[in-house]
């Protein structure tokens, strides 16, 4: 086992996932449960299982594609997700069309 490949992946899966859809699942379950722990097992298993089969998936991936090649598809797929999102999250106009309900600076 490679530490630098486990610390990276460690690194990229734990920032991708802080306030992702897993994390606030997991929130919103343990709110209401008594067993803390049982939570914690079941979100950790599925996110073990989900990423078996990334990894999986990976390996048949790469036996078609060129391994530098599949990470500049992913680089650039990230890239697009990212700016697409960005524009998407964009601050909208009031429902009115009416520009009052923004903050805006000057005359």
């Amino acid at each position: 086992m490679d530490v630098r490949i486990t610390l990276s992946a460690f690194a990229a899966v734990f920032l991708a996932e802080l306030g992702d859809k897993t994390q606030l699942a997991a929130l919103a379950l343990a709110t209401g449960e008594r067993s803390k722990v049982s939570v914690f097992v079941g979100a950790s298993l599925a996110l073990i299982a989900s990423t078996a089969l990334a990894v999986a998936g990976a390996d048949l991936i790469a036996r078609a594609i060129a391994p530098a090649l599949l990470r500049r598809l992913s680089g650039g797929l990230l890239l697009v997700l990212g700016a697409w999102m960005i524009v998407t999250a964009s601050p909208r106009v009031g429902s009115s069309g009416d520009e009052s309900d923004t903050a805006r600076s000057g005359p």
